[in-house]
């Protein structure tokens, strides 16, 4: 097996939403706001060589939205998912598996793209993998995630004839050196890979933890559902993780990749920050 960083860009979004009832005075120290408030955040993907299948874990937001969505989002940077696949030898024709932790929009808007009037897979030779209850989140959304759920990322790829349930149940295994981690305090039953590496074990994190910046426990996103779920989701998982000596490796960080954790009498917090690719 071997893991490889998908660097696809940037984006902005409010400070306050993804530090919640943290003050500004305080988060604003590891990841400043713009003069509208706004801090940068990274899509950073996963790509998984495992044997025959070559699986990438999430998509990032895409590019087939109006020019109006995407004036919310300021997106920049120089790297897309096509440059990154292509600096390792692939293209997305080769993607066998797309693994979506959840549907919002930045983290599935890749997997669909615009064909003259059509919508349809950017991976034409993949399954794509999501799981019923989540599934079910995402296609009747609450008023409060609507925004994130948008139909065109969704419903093309069910029609495609390309989507596979992953069944939810806590520790199941996706393959033999990736078990499936289950967490709903973000939105409904996200998907978090959890990865056998090199006699370590490494946690891609989605959005229990977007960054580095949000390992204190009470820094929780305003975007999540339910709060006081995620609280003690990630309360459980820091003390699992720093007992264990996971590898943490963050999709939105747009500075620290990936980390490892200690002890400390602030409580649990960043040992060492490292490169995917020093492993």
């Amino acid at each position: 097996m071997k893991l490889h960083t998908i660097d696809t860009g940037y984006f902005k979004l409010d400070g306050g939403a993804m530090f919640g009832v943290v003050p500004k005075t305080i988060w604003q120290r590891s990841n400043p706001a713009d003069e509208n408030n706004l801090c940068t955040w990274a899509m950073r993907l996963l790509l998984i060589e495992n044997d025959n299948q070559l699986i990438l874990v999430d998509t990032g937001i895409g590019n087939k939205q109006d020019e109006k969505f995407f004036s919310h989002y300021y997106l920049h940077g120089a790297e897309t998912l096509n440059t990154s696949l292509q600096k390792l030898g692939f293209n997305k024709d080769d993607i066998t598996d797309v693994f979506l932790t959840h549907l919002h929009f930045d983290h599935c808007g890749g997997a669909i793209e615009r064909s003259g009037e059509k919508m349809i897979p950017a991976f034409k030779n993949a399954t794509f993998w999501s799981n019923q209850d989540h599934w079910n989140w995402a296609v009747q959304p609450n008023d409060r995630e609507k925004a994130s759920f948008l139909k065109e990322n969704i419903l093309p790829i069910q029609e495609s004839g390309q989507l596979k349930f992953i069944n939810h149940s806590e520790g199941v295994n996706f393959t033999q050196d990736f078990k499936v981690r289950f967490v709903s305090g973000h939105t409904d039953a996200m998907m978090l890979p959890q990865i056998n590496y090199k006699g370590k074990t490494v946690v891609y994190c989605a959005d229990l933890l977007p960054s580095i910046g949000h390992l204190p426990i009470p820094y929780v996103m305003a975007y999540d559902t339910r709060p006081l779920e995620s609280l003690k989701e990630k309360k459980a998982f820091l003390e699992e993780a720093v007992k264990n000596d996971y590898i943490l490796f963050f999709e939105h960080d747009p500075i620290n990749e990936c980390c490892t954790l200690q002890q400390t009498e602030k409580g649990i917090r960043v040992k060492d920050v490292f490169k995917l690719k020093d492993l």
